[in-house]
């Protein structure tokens, strides 16, 4: 297909050849030979009047022409992208599709395993693809690569739908046998003793330590983790103590010799919403998971 003497093809090619900056990642992406993108590339850049990537040392780098594109192509993909997956009606027992949600290793093992359940009986005509959240969840929204956010309402952007599923708040566990272990903390306690904390991949860190560091409250770190659902294994054996999620402590609270405490004094609590991008709104599909997440929540709730 073709608009303004444009191969509309040559647009997906374009909007790959900006993400990766690289013509063999970008033929890999596409299941192209790398002599075809290169053809592509060329045939764009004799459209755009530009060289659009241009090397600079060892790398590929974008034309100012290029990073001006990168939003206007993004759009128009999602948009495209959005129509063709909107149908009058949405039936999970006769679809085939895959969700991309983006999602965090607190709602891996919180909401997750109850949406999972309720779409069981679904089958292979449903597929969830789990992504690991990034520094800036809204691109990949944008850029079409996910479908869903589960995320606290501080991470979702203004520009898109989102909705509440539920709150939690946050607690300490510590070894059941250990010096805290029998309560209650106080906050000298609590600043003095030993911490395993959750370290955030993002630059903006994790939520507890945001709320913390806003009270002015330091801890004495110990042992740091990048996987949030190992802190309470690791203060077991030790006098040592964190702060996690209600939700996280409980579920641990399972099959570990931890006890739960509350912290001496009050943090926040947050909302985990659901966002998805305005073009998808209408999208049955979305609407379809977005119901389910909703009945996750609220079946999660009740347990």
């Amino acid at each position: 297909m073709r608009f303004n003497n444009l191969d509309l093809n040559l647009l997906v090619a374009l909007d790959h050849l900006i993400v990766t900056k690289s013509i063999s990642e970008a033929a890999a992406r596409m299941n192209l030979s790398q002599s075809a993108m290169s053809n592509a590339l060329s045939r764009l850049r004799q459209y755009f009047d530009d060289p659009l990537l241009v090397r600079v040392g060892q790398k590929m780098e974008l034309t100012v022409r290029a990073e001006t594109l990168r939003p206007e192509i993004t759009d128009v993909l999602t948009r495209i992208e959005a129509a063709l997956a909107t149908k009058p009606a949405f039936d999970p027992k006769a679809a085939n599709r895959e969700f991309r949600l983006l999602v965090s290793d607190y709602s891996l093992h919180t909401i997750i395993p109850s949406a999972l359940e309720l779409t069981a009986p679904f089958g292979e005509h449903i597929r969830f693809q789990f992504l690991r959240q990034s520094e800036k969840p809204n691109v990949l929204l944008e850029r079409g690569e996910a479908d869903l956010l589960i995320a606290p309402r501080i991470v979702c952007s203004p520009e898109h739908p989102s909705v509440k599923l539920y709150e939690d708040d946050y607690c300490c566990v510590a070894w059941r046998r250990g010096k805290y272990g029998k309560g209650p903390l106080t906050r000298k306690a609590f600043v003095t003793a030993g911490h395993v904390r959750y370290l955030s991949s993002t630059t903006s860190g994790a939520l507890d330590s945001v709320l913390l560091d806003q009270l002015g409250i330091a801890r004495r770190t110990e042992v740091s983790t990048f996987a949030f659902s190992s802190v309470p294994h690791l203060v077991v054996g030790t006098d040592r103590i964190a702060v996690v999620h209600r939700r996280t402590a409980q579920l641990a609270a399972r099959h570990l010799p931890i006890a739960i405490l509350e912290i001496p004094f009050r943090l926040e609590r947050f909302e985990q919403q659901m966002q998805w991008h305005h073009y998808r709104s209408r999208d049955p599909g979305i609407m379809w998971v977005r119901e389910i997440f909703t009945q996750a929540a609220a079946k999660m709730l009740r347990n």
